[in-house]
């Protein structure tokens, strides 16, 4: 069965451009890729739990920011992978170096039988919507034109 995530595009304007945080996502496997291997901070949504709801406790896990605003849906969209990922987008700022993420555990090295912990994110950077789109998830490109549509009202 295909999984379903909630995410927040947090905003703001910086000398007149739009910039959005994305997130790295940190563990071994991403540790030396950049281009593409950024995202909307977001993650799997528990049963019956609202997406808004599910969104705003998966960015505050990833970041230690609790999200406030106005919140604009953004819609939904696929990954190749059969995931479908809701997101809002939210006006705020921050410093991108005082993320704290959450953790998890995997063996590490593979078939070790060690356990290592990671950062879920292991950084964060606010880019304008044209860099946005040569670091971030193909998947996830809709996003930035939904957010530019709805910021131009």
């Amino acid at each position: 069965m295909a999984k379903t995530s909630a995410g927040l595009l947090m905003y703001r304007e910086q000398n007149g451009q739009l910039e959005v945080l994305l997130v790295h996502l940190g563990g071994p496997f991403w540790k030396n890729k950049d281009s593409g291997a950024w995202f909307v901070p977001k993650g799997e949504i528990n049963p019956a739990e609202d997406l808004l709801d599910a969104a705003k406790r998966e960015f505050q896990e990833e970041t230690g920011i609790v999200p406030r605003g106005d919140f604009i849906s953004l819609g939904s969209v696929k990954h190749k992978s059969g995931k479908t990922v809701h997101a809002w987008a939210f006006a705020g700022d921050c410093d991108p170096a005082s993320v704290k993420s959450n953790t998890f555990e995997m063996e590490w090295p593979p078939k070790s039988g060690r356990m290592a912990k990671f950062p879920e994110i292991d950084r964060a950077g606010f880019f304008t919507l044209e860099a946005a789109q040569e670091k971030m998830h193909p998947a996830e490109f809709e996003f930035l034109s939904r957010l530019k549509k709805a910021s131009s009202k």
